[in-house]
């Protein structure tokens, strides 16, 4: 029978391979040639830098996702995940992802389900405080570009 540290250790080993993997997928740059809004963020507490771009029809359903990440592992990872999910949802989905994702590390909330499971992997930072803003950058950053790409609709 296995310790809660010995099951804590495989579960760390477990997560940190998946977010690895998942920073992978998005180290090449994947920039949309006609978006509806481009916004960069940057990190104050550490550097990391993202822009995103999106595109969005009338009906506020993201179309497109680009992206360029110059992150750590985290941000890289959570962009990873918006990568895969993002296209075909509606931007109020999104709104309310980016805001579980802040009650989990904040609060220890639930984590949206379906599709966006795979942000579990991300609870590992919920008590390092430090590391929230390198989890929530590429959120923010999709947040601002909806946003952004309302205001230019009127």
């Amino acid at each position: 029978m296995s310790s809660d540290s010995e099951t804590s250790t495989v579960l760390i080993d477990l997560f940190s391979e998946k977010l690895k993997d998942y920073s992978k997928a998005v180290r090449e740059d994947r920039r949309l040639a006609a978006p509806d809004a481009t916004v960069e963020r940057t990190s104050r507490l550490c550097g990391s830098r993202i822009t995103v771009d999106i595109a969005m029809d009338e009906a506020e359903t993201i179309t497109g996702f680009g992206y360029a990440v110059r992150a750590c592992a985290l941000g890289e990872a959570a962009t990873a995940i918006l990568a895969k999910h993002l296209a075909g949802r509606p931007a109020a989905e999104l709104t309310a992802v980016a805001a579980a994702m802040r009650a989990m590390l904040k609060d220890d909330g639930p984590l949206p389900g379906g599709d966006w499971q795979d942000l579990e992997y991300l609870r590992l930072v919920r008590d390092l405080k430090s590391r929230h803003g390198s989890v929530m950058l590429p959120f923010d950053a999709v947040e601002a570009a909806i946003a952004e790409a309302r205001k230019a609709r009127g």
